[in-house]
């Protein structure tokens, strides 16, 4: 065993040596004293922790223990929160190997210093990077320095928060008139994120956007966003832009708004995302499948109108939208049971998956079939998941699953690549599991995430499962273990390209 190995061995040894005792007999200032000694070391090993990430980026080693990318390491592996932003500090605090080969110094040394140190935490870390990126590129590589110095004083002693407030006057002095910042600055900072869904299903959209952009926006707010239009609320609102509108009927049909000038620009946007979805501009198909929305549901759910549905981007609707939804639609391909007179099944006549093939994958999947990503079935592949194109496999629907990228490019016969094996048994039958090539082989493992729905209404079943009468049993053993029939399956399309499937 190497002497880093030992230690780390030791140190874990000790920490749970340290997590057994408490402070009970120490006086307060000690114990005011331990709290804070264990919290510099925490920060020191931050540290620590990205001089190790730096070294498996180095070398590849994330591969070794199944993951395909540095980013799926540290989620998976070290289960880091913010990925990205972790590795941003490693690049920024960490010396990094030139194209030459030669080690680099890190790009903010007095930060990395700090932090080694532990006076300073990953909070004031990402403050910190947060207010360098917005210095502008003409500012000079001194001015720069500089900056940096005075950042990593600051932060010995100033809040997260405080080192934002203290950066806006930096940038104040660097720049004071404005006039550095350039083209440059504005295609570096422009942004734009969709957050994640809430309890009430609703979504935060934050952005930073480019003059251009902004001034793009202005004019669509200023024209859809204008009071009586594109109001959700109201079946007279005009629809689109005011500009064809009947004045009158827009007249009357502003007065009945009571929305605010924020609910205007909301419904504004949809209205203009409708446009673009609907209205042709997105072409023809996006991975084979159509660019529209595109929902499954189970038949209990359409008929008691109440769940959330999946959409193939990864959005949960509630069955109400469902049903709006489906309201302006008109069911144009029939089921992909038996019923369906579309061709599933193509041998080796072709390579890609057919349209048909695609949505009946995602009436079975929802999303990438690797267990435990999260990536949405609109963002994958179809790939060849009993056996590869290049070795004869066939296009089949029963022979193809869908995974997205990155782990449609880990599958391979090298001990650090994945194969996909259908599941022959238990809730997963008939879908395509994935393990690493490990010897002894590594279990099975088919990806839950975009069943969840399905998984917690299996168990709802069993819990609610009657006892069974013992007397019964003993009398007619055959009839109480007849297994209950499979529920039925069916799948419908409309041209919005809603999926309808009544999970088994």
């Amino acid at each position: 065993m190497s002497d880093l190995v030992a230690k780390y061995a030791a140190l874990q040894a000790l920490v749970a040596e340290i997590a057994k005792e408490t402070a009970d007999a120490h006086d307060d200032e000690t114990v005011a004293q331990l709290a804070i000694d264990h919290h510099t070391v925490v920060r020191q090993f931050e540290s620590i922790g990205n001089q190790r990430i730096l070294e498996v980026s180095d070398r590849d080693a994330h591969r070794s223990v199944g993951c395909v990318t540095v980013t799926e390491f540290l989620q998976t592996k070290l289960r880091i929160t913010h990925p990205k932003k972790r590795l941003q500090a490693v690049q920024a605090l960490e010396p990094m190997h030139a194209m030459t080969g030669e080690k680099l110094p890190p790009v903010c040394p007095n930060i990395a210093r700090e932090l080694a140190a532990g006076t300073i935490g990953p909070d004031h870390v990402h403050a910190v990077l947060d207010v360098l990126k917005k210095i502008p590129s003409a500012v000079d590589v001194e001015q720069r320095r500089r900056a940096e110095e005075v950042l990593a004083e600051f932060a010995m002693t100033l809040t997260p928060r405080e080192i934002g407030a203290a950066g806006i006057r930096i940038l104040a002095h660097l720049d004071p008139d404005g006039t550095l910042t350039d083209d440059r600055d504005r295609a570096r900072n422009r942004k734009l994120n969709l957050g994640c869904q809430d309890s009430q299903l609703m979504s935060k959209l934050t952005a930073t956007l480019d003059p251009i952009t902004r001034a793009l926006f202005d004019v669509v707010l200023a024209k859809w966003a204008a009071p009586g239009m594109n109001n959700p609320d109201d079946d007279q609102s005009p629809k689109g832009d005011h500009g064809d509108a009947d004045p009158q009927l827009l007249k009357d049909a502003a007065d009945r708004d009571c929305r605010s000038q924020s609910q205007r620009n909301h419904d504004a946007f949809k209205a203009l995302l409708d446009a673009a979805v609907n209205g042709g501009l997105l072409g023809g198909s996006h991975r084979g499948l159509p660019p529209q929305i595109i929902v499954s549901i189970t038949d209990a759910q359409l008929r008691e109108h109440a769940g959330v549905a999946r959409t193939a981007t990864g959005t949960d609707l509630p069955i109400s939208d469902v049903v709006k939804l489906a309201a302006d639609a008109q069911t144009h391909l029939a089921v992909f049971n038996d019923v369906t007179g579309e061709p599933l099944y193509f041998g080796r006549n072709r390579r890609l998956a057919s349209r048909a093939q695609r949505l009946m994958a995602f009436a079975q999947y929802k999303g990438c079939s690797k267990d435990n990503c999260t990536t949405p079935f609109a963002h994958t592949e179809m790939h060849h998941a009993e056996r590869d194109w290049a070795d004869g496999g066939l296009t089949d629907s029963t022979d193809m699953a869908p995974a997205c990228g990155r782990h449609n490019r880990a599958v391979g016969p090298e001990p650090y690549q994945w194969s996909t094996e259908k599941v022959t048994d238990g809730p997963d039958k008939g879908r395509y599991g994935w393990r690493r090539n490990t010897d002894p082989p590594e279990k099975l493992r088919a990806n839950h995430l975009h069943r969840i729905d399905e998984l917690l209404q299996r168990h709802a079943d069993i819990d609610e499962t009657p006892p069974i009468d013992v007397e019964r049993q003993l009398a007619h053993p055959a009839a109480e273990r007849l297994p209950r029939a499979p529920a039925q399956r069916f799948d419908i399309t409309w041209p919005r390209d809603m999926v309808i499937d009544d999970a088994a």
